[in-house]
C-alpha cells in the first residue's frame, strides 16, 4: 500500500480507450491510492470506443484541484471531447501549474496541449498528436514513456506498464517527501 492517502483524478469522457482508463485505475488502487473518476458532467456513465461503461464519481465542476495529488488523462477520442469543457481543462491546468503530477497517454496529450502543460516540456503520445504537441511548444520524444518534471506521458496501450510504473514511482517519491 505504497500510495495510501494519495488521491488521483482520472478524467473520463465518451470514446475513451478501455485499457488506458481501467489499467491506471486498478494499478493505483492496488497500491492503495484513491482514484476519483471525474467526468465532464454531461452524464454519469461514459462509454469507451468499444462500448464499455465507466461511471463518473464526480463532474469536473464538483471538484477542486486541491483535492488531488495527480490528474491522469486516458486516450482514445475522449480527450477531444474533454477539451470542450472548460472545467476539465482548468483541472488539468491547475494540477500542472501547482506542480502536481499531470499524466496523459495516447490522445490524452491533447488535454495537456489545451491546458498549456507541454510548453517547454518533453512529451510523447500517439503519433498523430505529435504536431499538436510541437505547435504547443513541446518537444516530441518517441519513447514508451517520457517524464519531464511533473508531466508524465506515454504513447499507446502497449506502453501502459511503463506509464503506470512511472506514475506509481512519482507518487511514491512525492508521498515520501511530504511525510518527511
Amino acid at each position: 500500500m505504497k500510495l495510501k492517502g494519495t488521491k488521483v483524478a482520472l478524467l473520463i469522457e465518451d470514446d475513451y480507450q478501455e485499457m488506458e482508463a481501467w489499467y491506471p485505475v486498478y494499478r493505483l488502487q492496488e497500491e492503495g491510492a484513491t482514484v476519483v473518476v471525474v467526468g465532464s458532467g454531461t452524464k454519469s456513465t461514459y462509454h469507451s470506443k468499444l462500448g464499455y461503461p465507466m461511471d463518473a464519481d464526480k463532474s469536473a465542476d464538483e471538484v477542486n484541484v486541491d483535492e488531488f495529488d495527480a490528474v491522469i488523462v486516458p486516450g482514445g477520442f475522449a480527450p477531444d471531447h474533454m477539451r470542450l469543457h472548460k472545467s476539465m481543462v482548468d483541472l488539468v491546468r491547475g494540477a500542472y501549474e501547482s506542480g502536481k503530477l499531470t499524466a496523459a497517454i495516447c490522445h490524452g496529450g491533447w488535454m495537456l496541449v489545451s491546458a498549456g502543460a507541454v510548453r517547454g516540456r518533453k512529451a510523447t503520445g500517439y503519433l498523430p498528436i505529435r504536431d499538436d504537441v510541437v505547435n504547443a511548444g513541446g518537444e516530441w520524444v518517441d519513447a514508451e514513456v517520457v517524464c519531464d518534471g511533473n508531466v508524465i506521458t506515454a504513447r499507446t496501450p502497449v506502453d501502459l506498464p511503463a506509464f503506470a510504473r512511472e506514475i506509481v514511482g512519482y507518487l511514491e517519491r512525492v508521498s515520501v517527501v511530504s511525510k518527511v
